[in-house]
């Protein structure tokens, strides 16, 4: 995306789907990039690598497997229609907390927490370091 510049990449990480073990397990990771680019715009470019990708016909099933995924912090919460920045959930799911403390290990979840924090709480939900960046 000429519009950002990689600052950060975790490593791949390997999850179940949360509630639906009947499906394949997940990849993923977290980047931290800087772009001009505002939220929504931001957002709308994410989602035009994703329908790019071979993965966009499962995408469209509901809960299926997806290669990019956004979740963001921000030093401040910001709600917008169809954008939610920290996504709300963010801090219950390791899938995101264990790449995002990989490369962030003081973040802080506006209005929730340190990452960390929550990560340790999500012990039940097994993730796996599959490859370094």
């Amino acid at each position: 995306m000429p519009q950002a510049r990689l600052i950060a990449a975790s490593s791949l990480y390997r999850s179940a789907a949360l509630g639906h073990a009947d499906q394949p397990k997940y990849v993923n990771a977290v980047a931290q990039v800087s772009t001009d680019l505002a939220p929504q715009a931001l957002l709308a470019a994410l989602l035009a690598i994703e329908n790019t990708t071979a993965a966009s016909a499962l995408s469209a099933t509901r809960r299926a497997p997806s290669i990019s995924t956004c979740c963001s912090t921000t030093r401040k919460a910001l709600a917008e229609a169809g954008l939610a920045v920290p996504h709300p959930r963010m801090h219950e799911r390791a899938f995101v907390l264990a790449p995002l403390v990989e490369i962030a290990p003081a973040c802080v979840i506006p209005g929730i927490g340190p990452a960390a924090d929550w990560l340790a709480r999500c012990a039940d939900q097994p993730i796996v370091r599959i490859a370094a960046q």
